[in-house]
């Protein structure tokens, strides 16, 4: 259900029902882009069945959906079509036609291709555990997570969220960790790693399926190579990559996890749900501990 985790912290004030959360969400419900439309973001059913509930609740975690839908015209199309039509301008009338021109005949032509253009669908999971008032966006890039806050504010009234903070930056607790090959207590360092220079260089040294407890990695630390994503698992459960930016990418759930889970088909959406959000309900709390606990909220 999860691959990547973007976490924040929702303001003091908010609480609301189910039906309230519904209501607030069924006015975006999702609808395809229109001919000339290049972006459409809106609220879908988790669980995949048509009419259903946009707000799902397992255990007392709250699970929603939101649909992204993209139209791109390739730009090298739009810039060829534009040449073509100010040759034929400049022909016609003698006169070539301005920048501004130009500009105007590239708005032109892409509004023109647009209905012919192929549609591209991204769904993200968004988690919201209202005891430990955490949202949880399974995001890869800022973008796509800014897309989902600005519909959850937009929707659920009163909802005020914040990039979740930690008193030490991840990348400060990770020149730690490799400097002194050891991860922080329940954690385990893996064999990827993201190296990069703070100077002018810009250097980077990445290592993939390789020991991280070397004299080598240490002595890039030490000289100033700072470490912007490290491969961590926690508890022998739930394996990823913690960036600089406090995301965690390339989440994976170990076999152990699943072990006395039901397999029935039907049950797939609770169980996929009441697993991932178990297990990250208590990976959470000890990655924020191992970063030095929460920054305080001005």
């Amino acid at each position: 259900m999860f691959k990547n985790l973007m976490v924040y912290r929702v303001g003091p004030d908010w609480s609301a029902t189910l039906a309230e959360m519904e209501d607030g969400l069924d006015g975006a419900r999702f609808t395809p882009c229109g001919a000339s439309q290049e972006k459409s973001v809106g609220w879908v059913e988790p669980r995949g069945e048509a009419h259903g509930p946009l707000v799902e609740s397992v255990g007392r975690q709250l699970i929603l959906k939101l649909k992204i839908e993209t139209k791109t015209v390739p730009g090298s199309v739009v810039t060829r079509k534009a040449k073509e039509r100010a040759a034929q301008i400049e022909e016609s009338t003698g006169r070539k036609p301005g920048k501004k021109a130009i500009r105007e005949l590239k708005d032109d032509i892409k509004l023109e291709l647009m209905p012919m253009a192929f549609a591209k669908e991204a769904s993200v999971f968004v988690w919201i555990d209202p005891d430990a008032r955490l949202l949880v966006i399974d995001a890869g890039s800022q973008a796509k997570a800014d897309d989902v806050v600005t519909m959850l504010v937009k929707c659920l009234e009163g909802l005020a969220v914040t990039l979740l903070q930690t008193q030490q930056t991840p990348t400060a607790a990770m020149s730690e960790w490799l400097i002194a090959q050891e991860a922080p207590a329940g954690f385990s360092v893996d064999r990827e790693c993201e190296l990069k220079a703070a100077d002018e260089s810009k250097a980077v040294v990445r290592y993939t399926r390789h020991p991280l407890d070397t004299e080598e990695v240490k002595q890039y630390v030490q000289s100033g190579k700072l470490p912007t994503r490290l491969a961590l698992t926690w508890n022998s459960r739930v394996s990823f990559v913690l960036t600089e930016g406090l995301q965690l990418k390339k989440l994976a759930f170990l076999d152990v996890v699943f072990e006395g889970a039901s397999t029935d088909k039907d049950d797939g959406f609770d169980a996929d749900a009441a697993i991932a959000t178990g297990e990250l309900s208590k990976l959470l709390p000890d990655l924020i501990d191992a970063l030095g606990g929460e920054m305080p909220l001005a």
